[in-house]
């Protein structure tokens, strides 16, 4: 078998089809919630501190030879510690809430017993009569 079609084979298999488009999701999910926390849940909190913008927050550790400060930027890390922390807390009450949905697997069916038991039964059940 070449390299080729074992690739082929691997690549149409369900799960790896499943999981790209769980990514491609993910991603625009990912986008949602940022837009979510930049936009709407960050400015509410920096209001409620005192009128803070997060993205703003950063230290400055010199200049550059151009004169540009550099500065390290701990507001947008902030920023993105709010996304991560949402992004799991929806994720997690998702996998929850379709956990609940799925019906508990019905119970295995005890296996059929091998046919010299199912002899011996008989036997059994026969001499218990005489």
């Amino acid at each position: 078998m070449s390299v080729f079609s074992e690739f082929k084979e691997f690549a149409m298999k369900g799960n790896v089809l499943d999981m790209a488009i769980g990514v491609v999701i993910g991603g625009a999910f990912g986008k949602i919630v940022s837009s979510l926390v930049g936009d709407v849940i960050t400015p509410m909190i920096g209001k409620a501190v005192g009128g803070v913008n997060f993205k703003d927050l950063a230290y400055s550790i010199g200049v550059d030879p151009a004169g540009a400060p550099i500065l390290v930027k701990y507001g947008m890390f902030l920023q993105t510690i709010f996304d991560f922390v949402i992004i799991a807390a929806v994720i997690f009450m998702a996998v929850r809430a379709i956990n609940k949905l799925k019906a508990p697997p019905p119970p295995a069916a005890a296996p059929a017993p091998a046919p010299d038991v199912v002899l011996l039964g008989e036997i059994r059940d026969l001499l218990k009569k005489q």
